[in-house]
């Protein structure tokens, strides 16, 4: 019997399994494979390789915690394009006693048409720093959004952040994360960055072998393969390139 204790918002994740569709994403060995899921109080990191399916389950997570499934907050009902997948109506959310106050599904390839539907609904306000998102590049509109938006006591779902960061500003990333962290936020995050992932109060779900399993951070390829390259730049391009 699973004890009820914790403050924070999600507290663990399975999928039903009872009637799933073929075909993709539920033909994904993730997918067949994934059992329970328990939830780190504040920050849950989900790596692998690329096309291993842990964008598809964040993104169905995010979906059947009431998130729109392009991002934005609950209260975001936009439609562009319908690419997401039925996962989510399989998701079974476990959550615990608090309510967030706050929330945001950020996926990297759609913050574009995020941006736009707040620049429809007029609210680049100082819950947007007092600039159209689309006046920043894209790492300063991620920036400002974390800044301005995000305002703890929230579940933040955050699909490769990375993907609009520079090294300096992934830093930024982590001091932002770890304010809201302290004011009782809850992080569900998917990142190939090894800047990122090396928070260190988080644990780290690595894809590996077609199942997820809880690693070490210095225990991720990504960790792994940056040092090395890092410690052995030269040995590493020759080998790669040839020369």
């Amino acid at each position: 019997m699973k004890t009820i204790d914790a403050k924070h918002y999600i507290l663990d994740v399975t999928i039903d399994k009872s009637n799933l569709p073929k075909g993709y994403p539920f033909n994904l060995p993730i997918i067949q494979k994934l059992g329970n899921i328990v939830m780190h109080p504040k920050v849950t990191f989900f790596v692998g390789e690329n096309g291993a399916g842990k964008s598809t389950l964040l993104e169905a997570i995010a979906i059947a915690s009431g998130f729109n499934p392009e991002g934005g907050s609950k209260n975001f009902d936009f439609y562009t394009k319908e690419t997401h997948s039925q996962l989510s109506e399989f998701i079974k959310i476990h959550k615990g006693l608090t309510l967030p106050r706050d929330g945001f599904f950020l996926r990297a390839e759609t913050f574009y048409n995020v941006a736009t539907e707040i620049d429809n609904l007029n609210f680049a306000s100082s819950l947007y720093g007092n600039k159209s998102l689309h006046h920043q590049s894209h790492g300063e509109s991620f920036i400002s959004l974390i800044e301005n938006r995000f305002k703890g006591n929230g579940l933040y779902i955050l699909d490769e952040p990375e993907a609009a960061l520079s090294p300096a500003n992934q830093f930024k990333f982590l001091v932002l994360m770890h304010k809201l962290v302290k004011n009782n936020s809850q992080f569900i995050i998917t990142t190939h960055s090894p800047i990122i992932m090396g928070y260190p109060d988080a644990d780290i779900f690595f894809i590996e072998d077609n199942s997820l399993k809880k690693s070490n951070y210095e225990n991720t390829p990504h960790f792994q393969l940056t040092k090395y390259f890092l410690d052995n730049r030269n040995d590493v391009l020759k080998d790669l390139l040839g020369e």
